[in-house]
C-alpha cells in the first residue's frame, strides 16, 4: 500500500471541487482499496499517543464560527478497533492509549476522505500526535508503523508544511509570499532526497519561524516519511499555496 501526506488546508475543502480536492479524489481512485486507513491528523494534538478504538468513530467538527452546513457534514466510516492492539505491538514500549469515546475523526481526516473515499466504506483509525515529544520521536514512530503497509493499511499524514493562519490572506489562491514558497520548496527537496535529519531539524531551517509557528501541522509529514521504504518512489500529488500562507503540497510514496 502506498503512504500519503496530504496538505488539507481549510475545512471548506470538504465541500469544494478544486484542484486540491480533485487530486485527493484521483489518488483514492487509482490505488488498491485499503483494508484500513491509519490517519495522523494535525488536529488531534494532545499530551499522549492514542488511537481511536471505537467501532463507529464520530465525525468531530473541531472548529467554530463556520456556516451551519459545515457542522452537518458526516463521514460515517467504520472504525477498526481490532487494529489498535497491532499498533500497540508495533510501537512498544511506547504506550498507546485506546480511545473509546474522547475523540473520533476530525476535519484533518474527514475533509480529505470525503473526496478520497466518498463511500466511507474503508475502516479508519486516527492516531494522535503527542505534543510533548520532539520531532525525532514522531519520525521514529512512523518507522515502527511501516509494516502496516504490507498488511494493506494506508498510512495518511494530514497537516500543512506551511501553516501560518496569523498571516493568511483570503484573497490569495495558489500564491503566497516568497518565504512561504521558499520553505515549501526546501522541504520538498528534503523529502525527495531522503534527508530525514533535515526534516527533523526543521526548527533550524530558514523561514521556519514564519512557516511553522506551531508544530502540529508539520509533524504528520514525519509519520509519512517514517513509513517510507528504501525502494519507494516519491511523487507530488498536488502542490501550491492557499490563503497565502498555507501549503497544500501533498506527497505519496509508492
Amino acid at each position: 500500500m502506498p503512504a500519503v501526506f496530504i496538505g488539507h488546508g481549510t475545512p471548506f475543502n470538504a465541500l469544494q471541487n478544486n484542484r486540491f480536492t480533485q487530486a485527493w479524489a484521483e489518488f483514492g481512485s487509482r490505488i488498491p482499496k485499503p483494508k484500513a486507513i491509519l490517519a495522523v491528523s494535525a488536529h488531534w494534538y494532545i499530551g499522549a499517543t492514542a488511537a481511536t478504538a471505537m467501532p463507529k468513530p464520530p465525525t468531530v467538527h473541531d472548529f467554530y464560527g463556520f456556516p451551519a452546513e459545515m457542522y452537518q457534514i458526516a463521514y460515517p466510516a467504520p472504525g477498526a478497533p481490532e487494529l489498535v492492539p497491532a499498533l500497540q505491538d508495533l510501537i512498544a514500549p511506547v504506550w498507546l492509549e485506546p480511545d473509546k469515546g474522547q475523540w473520533g475523526l476530525d476535519h484533518g481526516t474527514w475533509s480529505v476522505l470525503v473526496h478520497m473515499f466518498p463511500e466511507a466504506d474503508v475502516p479508519v483509525v486516527q492516531l494522535s500526535i503527542d505534543g510533548r515529544q520532539p520531532a525525532a520521536y514522531h519520525l521514529e514512530l512512523g518507522k515502527r508503523l511501516a509494516p502496516l503497509r504490507d498488511q494493506g493499511v494506508l498510512v495518511m499524514g494530514s497537516g500543512n508544511i506551511v501553516h501560518n493562519l496569523r498571516l493568511m490572506n483570503r484573497s490569495l489562491v495558489g500564491e503566497g509570499p516568497e518565504w512561504a514558497s521558499r520553505f515549501d520548496a526546501m522541504v520538498q527537496d528534503y523529502v525527495f532526497n531522503g534527508e530525514d535529519r533535515a526534516l527533523v531539524d526543521y526548527e533550524r531551517q530558514p523561514d521556519c519561524d514564519l512557516a511553522i509557528p506551531t508544530p502540529d501541522h508539520y509533524l504528520p509529514l514525519l509519520y509519512t516519511v517514517g513509513v517510507r521504504q528504501n525502494d519507494d518512489t516519491c511523487e507530488v500529488i498536488v502542490d501550491g499555496l492557499d490563503l497565502g500562507c498555507v501549503s497544500m503540497t501533498s506527497y505519496q510514496f509508492h
